[in-house]
């Protein structure tokens, strides 16, 4: 089981890279947020393969021993929110992240980049 939060973040990045996840971006929150400790920001090409993306990353974590709190917006798969607590995983299609633009909202989040 993955321990570290940074790690969890980390590889989430690394699992979302792999199925062609585009954009991918870890923000250390810690220091400006009470709720999590790190946000994974992740766009997909469309709404297949947001639900795609998000799928792998639920799957891959579990077989890590990481179960998923929540899951939101999978129905329309335009912007999937998933809670693993203190690390929050956004997949957007390209136009919704766009829109809601976090990491501008976030801008004085750590960025980091993914460890490959």
């Amino acid at each position: 089981m993955i321990e570290e939060l940074k790690d969890i973040a980390m590889e989430i990045g690394k699992i979302a890279d792999n199925k062609k996840g585009q954009d991918i971006v870890i923000l250390d929150i810690r220091r400006i947020s009470s709720f999590a400790d790190y946000f994974v920001i992740i766009s997909g090409t469309s709404t297949r393969h947001v639900k795609a993306l998000a799928d792998e990353i639920e799957d891959q974590m579990k077989a890590k021993g990481l179960d998923l709190n929540h899951k939101e917006g999978y129905d329309t798969g335009t912007w999937i929110l998933m809670d693993y607590n203190a690390v929050i995983v956004h997949v957007f299609t390209e136009e919704q992240r766009n829109f809601y633009n976090i990491e501008r909202v976030w801008r004085d989040a750590l960025q980091l980049s993914i460890d490959m």
